[in-house]
């Protein structure tokens, strides 16, 4: 797969990885990332703790049944969180341990795929890159003389991904039918809050942890298409600005933004300059 990688793959396809997903030693380097993260039990009441007490015997079964196709994820417990700056509360999704072991080595597997074609302007959630990158890359914007800026953001962005566009997407590089329905699988797991469940029509749930990735492959053709249009653009998962230098072309970017974020079925909250 790392040859593959450095070289590229026949059709820009990836044909086989459910055997890169499967084998123990991945789940266990997933169980490894999701001990380090902490966080509760989910719709199973299993703790991190409890599914380490007999680690081998539960990695060795997902194992199976990830191989076999037998795999289905449960519901996703809703819990509520506050909101910076807000007196509203952002709504997290709590997957169980073990459907948060199967995203995480699912992002370590689809996660170089895609790194290789993000946009050098995207900067949330992405191995080695951060706020303080972001900020730097908009005081040598600023430094350099794009000074007029438009400053966006989107619209409970995870909630309000299409579905079938984001799987689009996703198959636009993966054409491992097993990989698509694990993904696919992820987008449909029900909500359970309380008593009530359901299935959310969009989105990706925040608090999972394939979500981060997914959310940066929706948003790649935006990067790629205001970069292509020679403007400045930095974003940080869903909040975005554009510096221009001057009024009209920061007018003209605004125009931009608004008519990219409609095509892409997403509202913005804000964009302003």
């Amino acid at each position: 797969m790392l040859a593959a990688l450095q070289q590229g793959v026949k059709g820009g396809r990836w044909h086989s990885l459910i055997d890169k997903l499967y084998p123990v030693a991945t789940l266990r380097a997933g169980f490894a990332a999701v001990k380090s993260n902490r966080g509760a039990a989910g719709v199973d009441h299993v703790s991190i703790e409890r599914y380490a007490s007999d680690l081998d015997a539960n990695l060795a079964r997902l194992s199976e049944s990830l191989r076999s196709g037998t795999y289905r994820p449960r519901a996703i417990r809703r819990h509520y969180i506050p909101k910076p700056g807000s007196q509203e509360k952002r709504p997290l999704g709590i997957p169980t341990i073990q459907d948060r072991v199967v995203q995480t080595a699912l992002r370590m597997v689809l996660e170089p795929i895609y790194e290789r074609d993000f946009a050098a302007q995207s900067y949330g959630f992405r191995p080695g890159m951060g706020c303080k990158d972001a900020l730097r890359r908009v005081d040598e914007l600023l430094k350099g003389g794009y000074v007029h800026v438009v400053d966006a953001d989107l619209k409970s962005y995870f909630d309000t991904i299409p579905k079938d566009r984001l799987l689009a997407l996703v198959a636009g590089k993966v054409a491992d039918g097993r990989i698509l329905k694990l993904v696919e699988s992820f987008l449909g797991q029900s909500v359970l809050e309380d008593t009530r469940a359901w299935v959310p029509e969009r989105g990706t749930p925040q608090g999972a942890v394939i979500s981060p990735l997914l959310s940066n492959i929706y948003l790649n053709p935006l990067d790629h298409l205001m970069a292509g249009r020679g403007f400045g653009m930095v974003r940080y998962a869903d909040d975005f600005v554009v510096q221009c230098r001057d009024p009209q072309e920061a007018a003209e970017a605004l125009s931009v933004v608004r008519d990219l974020t409609e095509k892409a079925g997403l509202t913005l909250r804000r964009a302003d300059r």
